[in-house]
């Protein structure tokens, strides 16, 4: 499992600590002496994978980022429960699978009127080297396929996200939610499928808008004919 799973920058403090390359139950030993500030390792590891196993699970990145907090407190709260019987990042990633799911039944409970759509703008940082119009596709493909994706259905979003976008192996994956590995590579085939055949209608809707001539162009060109062969004839 590495050990640097997160893309946070490292925390300027204790630099004795975070120059080590240490392990996770090596870092989870030091909170459980006391060594508090240690936890900040934890969450710059993990936030990313975090943020996209919450975000998979519910509709909004600001809840997303409010599910995050709640589970490091809960995991913090139960640390000396983790018994390194698998992984702690496989541990933490049940928790947070668990806050996520656990708010997702509590607003379907609470909520009376359907949710108005969020547009979400996917992970990653933009390159300040690339123009404007190179960079205006990219975020126009980053929506399309945070959309593919947000369209799959709760339980294979979670398991695509898992193996697809984190890269988790699939026994990893079957840990963190508690599935058989065989489930697992049946939910990733369908949404794979599914992805395959959101994505294709979309381009097939876009393909449709490729090489359009009508309008002033169709019209210019008949215009243009017509005018010839007046000439010519």
């Amino acid at each position: 499992m590495n050990r640097r799973a997160g893309t946070c920058d490292e925390p300027g403090e204790s630099p004795g600590l975070f120059k080590e390359d240490l392990e996770d139950v090596e870092v989870v030993l030091r909170v459980l002496e006391g060594d508090v500030a240690a936890f900040e390792l934890i969450m710059r590891r993990y936030n990313q994978r975090l943020f996209r196993v919450i975000r998979s699970i519910v509709d909004d990145e600001a809840e997303a980022e409010d599910i995050m907090q709640e589970a490091y407190l809960r995991a913090f709260e139960h640390l000396r429960q983790f018994e390194g019987r698998s992984a702690f990042s496989t541990w933490l990633t049940k928790i947070a699978v668990y806050e996520a799911t656990a708010r997702r039944r509590k607003q379907r409970r609470l909520r009376l009127v359907a949710p108005g759509n969020v547009e979400v703008d996917a992970m990653g940082s933009p390159s300040h080297n690339r123009d404007a119009a190179q960079e205006a596709c990219l975020n126009e493909l980053r929506h399309v396929l945070t959309s593919a994706v947000d369209a799959l259905p709760p339980d294979l979003r979670l398991v695509f996200t898992l193996r697809m976008i984190e890269g988790l192996s699939t026994n990893q994956t079957a840990e963190c939610l508690s599935l058989t590995p065989s489930n697992v590579k049946v939910r990733l085939h369908r949404s794979r499928s599914m992805l395959q055949s959101w994505i294709d209608q979309r381009i097939g809707e876009e393909v449709r808008q490729l090489y359009v001539f009508a309008g002033e162009h169709c019209d210019r060109v008949v215009q243009t004919v017509l005018e010839r062969l007046t000439r010519d004839h």
